[in-house]
């Protein structure tokens, strides 16, 4: 709501063609009372002139607005000049255009409308005892307008902030993986007065070959974001056990799990039916979970993978007993290149999308994924996947991300010997 100096002097009212006016005209006393109100009352308001007499009006204000409703009618009429305010009004509704009896008109829909008030001039208002003339108009339409840009420009705010966030996350994740490469590979290759051993050769090869799978999985992982985000994702559903698929994918990570001494445990069902889904894609969504829970999983933690059948679903559940995520970040999961807390603080490497590609791969299944996590309460990552997946052919839409706060457990205190 706004409140500003109008440039328009008092004004006599009787040379102005009231009727032919598309806007509300209304005559107020010193009180702000509506003492006659013109026939466009019924446009803007749905209400007939008659129903705005005295209080009508008022009533009609939006109660948060009636306030500033009342200071511009009295500033007005004790001199104070033409002013111009913005407030929020109830239209009637179609079986209540005289109002609801004792209790006032029945609230229908909120319209925004700009009122101006003038001061009349002595003796010539034609309405005794009026003091102000109001003119009101419907300013919806470009409230709405207004709100929509300011919302395009907070999207294209946090567009450019999440940008600049994942340059500067993926500048870092290439330059760590590029500086070994190149670093190692000019030791290989250059002269020096001492022979390298065949160990330390080999040392520095596996180094090498180990950060260049690293930037082919970012460069794949980017690949994949790509594809899902533009609809070209390669989607090939077969029938195949989910069950063999979750457990041999543990057994491709338990060997980091092993490093980063924490426990993987495995509660899956072999009895479960067969699923139609991607195969390939199913893979990228248990990697990434069970990847990003053993990698915020201090040693001596936990992480749980369990598969379950829920009625038409498989639930593939992901629980770790690491850092967890705060609060205020739960609702931005799964957004492209978020990452939870700021980068410079983050112990952590990653680019931010892996989220994102599970997200964007089970609603390629048409699939749903919930978190429950809270800071220093461990992460729970549920996504359930149809027995038989939709329409291959059908646009995909990322899975809608539900997320759920968990209050931090404190640990019991181990007591001394």
């Amino acid at each position: 709501m706004s409140v500003l100096a109008a440039p328009e002097s008092a004004v006599a009212t009787d040379a102005v063609p009231v009727e032919a006016i598309g806007d509300l005209v209304t005559w107020h006393d010193s009180f702000g009372d509506v003492l006659r109100a013109s026939a466009a009352s019924d446009g803007l308001l749905g209400a007939s002139p008659r129903s705005l007499a005295g209080g009508g009006l008022l009533a009609r204000v939006h109660v948060s607005d009636r306030p500033i409703f009342l200071k511009a009618v009295s500033d007005v009429a004790n001199g104070a000049g033409p002013v111009r305010v913005e407030f929020r009004v109830h239209r009637d509704l179609p079986h209540d255009e005289l109002g609801g009896g004792a209790g006032g008109p029945v609230a229908g829909p909120v319209v925004w409308v700009e009122m101006r008030s003038h001061p009349l001039a002595a003796g010539c208002s034609g309405v005794p005892g009026a003091t102000v003339l109001s003119v009101t108009r419907d300013v919806s339409a470009q409230r709405r307008h207004a709100e929509e840009l300011e919302r395009a420009k907070r999207d294209a705010e946090r567009a450019s902030e999440l940008k600049g966030r994942f340059l500067a996350t993926v500048s870092h994740e290439l330059r760590t993986p590029l500086n070994a490469i190149i670093g190692f590979s000019e030791l290989l290759s250059a002269e020096h007065p001492f022979l390298l051993t065949d160990d330390r050769r080999k040392e520095y090869a596996h180094i090498i070959r180990g950060s260049g799978h690293h930037l082919l999985e970012i460069v794949n992982t980017l690949l994949d974001m790509s594809k899902i985000e533009t609809g070209n994702f390669a989607f090939d559903p077969e029938p195949f056990r989910l069950h063999e698929l979750v457990a041999s994918t543990c057994d491709l990570i338990q060997l980091k799990a092993d490093a980063a001494g924490v426990r993987l445990e495995r509660r899956l069902d072999p009895g479960l039916p067969e699923i139609w889904a991607d195969r390939r894609a199913c893979r990228q969504i248990l990697i990434n979970l069970i990847s990003n829970a053993v990698k915020f999983t201090p040693r001596g933690g936990l992480v749980t993978v369990s598969l379950a059948l829920d009625d038409d679903a498989l639930l593939i559940g992901v629980a770790d007993t690491g850092i967890g995520i705060p609060e205020s970040d739960l609702p931005r999961l799964g957004d492209p290149f978020f990452q939870s807390g700021e980068v410079h603080r983050r112990s952590h490497e990653g680019t931010g999308l892996g989220l994102s590609v599970v997200r964007g791969l089970v609603g390629l299944h048409s699939g749903r994924m919930s978190i429950e996590s809270g800071s220093g309460a461990g992460t729970t990552v549920t996504v359930s996947l149809p027995l038989r997946s939709g329409d291959a052919t059908a646009p995909a839409r990322p899975a809608v991300v539900h997320t759920f706060p968990r209050l931090a457990v404190r640990q019991p205190e181990r007591m001394s010997a």
